[in-house]
């Protein structure tokens, strides 16, 4: 599995950024049973997961200090996986991350210490005041 992250950027406080992760190397479709995720990591700090969604059920979970504010979906047709960021905050700030593991539903959506398989390269995301 292979993914590739790209849409991040500078923005001010109260913008919107769209991240899209590439996915390839498996089937994405409704019959799979891979959990995608999204995370960050903002300097001199630990890695914390954003979102997550069930790939066989379209179920999500947001975490949160994102929640009401941040949006996980996916589009099958172009094996690729979104985060929606609105209404940011200065810290918002981070390298953001896309990932994948295989997982049941609970685990996928209820399992927040899980570790994730695959990774991409991340994508930087800087919000200013």
């Amino acid at each position: 599995v292979h993914l590739v992250e790209s849409g991040g950027g500078s923005v001010q406080a109260g913008g919107s950024l769209r991240l899209s992760c590439i996915v390839s190397g498996y089937s994405y479709s409704g019959s799979s049973d891979y959990c995608m995720g999204w995370f960050r990591q903002a300097p001199g700090k630990k890695r914390e997961g954003v979102a997550r969604l069930y790939t066989a059920r379209s179920s999500t979970y947001t975490a949160d200090p994102v929640k009401g504010r941040f949006t996980i979906s996916r589009d099958n047709a172009k094996n690729t996986l979104y985060l929606q960021m609105d209404s940011l905050k200065p810290e918002d700030t981070a390298i953001y991350y896309c990932a994948a593991r295989l997982a049941t539903y609970g685990s996928c959506l209820y399992d927040s210490q899980a570790d994730f398989t695959y990774w991409g390269q991340g994508t930087q995301v800087t919000v200013s005041s």
